[in-house]
């Protein structure tokens, strides 16, 4: 299984981004997928994630939104309202397991830079 995120960039406090992860190699039906970010000094931590419905971060919630496309394999990550502090990789994930597995499958990661 391969996922291949894209979407990120350099965008102003108050912007938005769309992020996407295409995913190969699989049966996308299968699979939960999420969204994860790493700031640069700080540990990876969760931000979204859809298996039948869509879950988030406190930190990001009614901001962000995760959808899955499933004629197109890909899951994507709406984000408004953006703020510096969101600054960071963002990586998409996959994985086959019931809840509170971990993910098996990761993307390569896309940047995410929020000026102030």
């Amino acid at each position: 299984v391969q996922l291949q995120a894209s979407g990120g960039g350099l965008v102003q406090a108050g912007g938005s981004l769309r992020l996407s992860c295409a995913v190969s190699g699989g049966t996308f039906s299968r699979y939960a997928m999420g969204w994860f970010r790493q700031a640069p000094g700080k540990e990876r931590e969760f931000v979204a994630g859809f298996r039948w419905s869509p879950y988030y971060a406190d930190s990001v919630k009614g901001r962000f939104t995760i959808s899955r496309d499933s004629a197109k394999n890909t899951v994507y990550l709406q984000m408004n309202s953006l703020k510096p502090e969101d600054t960071a990789v963002y990586y998409c994930a996959a994985k086959s397991g019931p809840s509170g597995s971990p993910y098996d499958y990761w993307g390569q990661g896309t940047l995410v830079t929020v000026s102030s």
